[in-house]
């Protein structure tokens, strides 16, 4: 049976704080929560931290930019927050690249790599990512002749699963990976999330936002998928007209009959 589309106004009164837009909204307009947040999930105590007015990231013009979900810094750590729902095949080399701007981002020019802040890259996932069966799988740069020697380039990623939360010994990480999944919030933090994930829905202006941020994101997929048909027709043509080519077709015969200009088939 075919499942109907959810409108824009359906999804928005569904979401839940495993929305990316709602779970940005909730972490920078509360940075206490954030602080706490990391704290709970790092297993480490944050003096203090500063919440990125500007999560965007634009190393140079001839480079791929990045959006961050969360982006927050203190003194000698930079941290990223991404909510993950779904599974793109390749959330490891994105985990890479973001690692690799954020520290772009944070180091002025002339510094000395020494100053590069210490760097936690996080992907809150509902489905497992790596089918192994763990709750989070964390990566550091080992050597492989002998794993008990860090590379000690001071840079950490960590994959929390929702889907396997129940393994968790970590109560407070068990309790926020349910809510995510969709449970209500069982304890003081989880209850406070809960709540201003409400607020945020409540928003008016925020709502606008996602809808505006939901109509531009179907438009830009839809057209890559446009520019992806006419792609692969000029690749077919072009491997058609390299075959007829081979065969003792004239240049000027193949032109016409698969659209390409000649200078393009003598090409």
């Amino acid at each position: 049976m075919e499942t109907k589309e959810l409108s824009l106004e359906e999804k928005w009164e569904q979401d839940t704080i495993a929305n990316n837009f709602i779970f940005y909204k909730v972490m920078h307009d509360n940075p206490d929560v954030c602080k706490q947040l990391l704290e709970i999930l790092l297993e480490i105590e944050i003096d203090r931290i500063d919440m990125n007015t500007q999560e965007v990231i634009n190393i140079d013009w001839r480079s791929k930019g990045i959006r961050l979900d969360v982006y927050a810094k203190n003194s000698n750590q930079i941290f990223d927050i991404e909510m993950q729902s779904t599974d793109t095949l390749e959330l490891p080399e994105r985990a890479r690249y973001y690692q690799g701007a954020m520290d772009i981002d944070s180091l002025k020019a002339g510094q000395k790599f020494k100053l590069l802040k210490n760097s936690y890259d996080i992907f809150i996932c509902i489905p497992d990512i790596f089918h192994k069966g763990l709750p989070v799988y964390t990566f550091e740069n080992l050597c492989r002749q002998d794993t008990s020697i860090s590379l000690g380039d001071r840079t950490l990623k960590y994959f929390f699963i929702s889907d396997n939360c129940d393994k968790l010994l970590n109560e407070e990480q068990r309790a926020f990976l349910k809510l995510v999944s969709g449970q209500e919030g069982s304890d003081a933090f989880t209850k406070r999330i809960a709540s201003l994930t409400d607020g945020v829905k409540q928003n008016i202006g925020y709502k606008r936002q996602f809808m505006e941020w939901e109509r531009q994101k179907t438009y830009l997929y839809n057209k890559g998928k446009e520019e992806g048909v006419v792609e692969g027709k000029q690749e077919k043509a072009v491997e058609d007209a390299r075959n007829l080519l081979t065969e003792g077709i004239a240049p000027d015969v193949i032109a016409r009959c698969i659209g390409l200009s000649l200078e393009e088939v003598q090409k």
